[in-house]
């Protein structure tokens, strides 16, 4: 029970490396909420689910650094998905960095 305790610490306990964000992480993140901004007021919030809409308002507001596994459902969404991947991708962000997951 006593070497259990410790092990059972560690997985409550996150690293302090892991709650930090480096620039390139804070600029990725800023660049993704400004990018989700513009699509909302280019393409709308019609056709847009409330559960895709609040995902990425969590996933900005978590300084983008939880896994979102959001999954676009209407062409609309897809869109807007399709859109902020490449806004990412054009800044030098990997496609992975998007929380698009299906």
């Amino acid at each position: 029970m006593k070497r259990l305790i410790p092990l059972l610490l560690l997985l409550v306990v996150p690293p302090a490396f892991a709650e930090e964000q480096s620039a390139w992480q804070q600029q990725k993140c800023a660049l993704y909420a400004d990018a989700w901004s513009r699509a909302l007021e280019t393409v709308g919030p019609d056709d847009i689910n409330y559960n895709f809409l609040a995902s990425n308002e969590n996933f900005i507001a978590s300084g983008c650094m939880e896994s979102a596994g959001i999954c676009p459902r209407s062409n609309r969404e897809r869109d807007i998905a399709d859109l902020l991947t490449m806004v990412l991708m054009n800044e030098g962000a990997a496609s992975t960095f998007a929380p698009f997951r299906c």
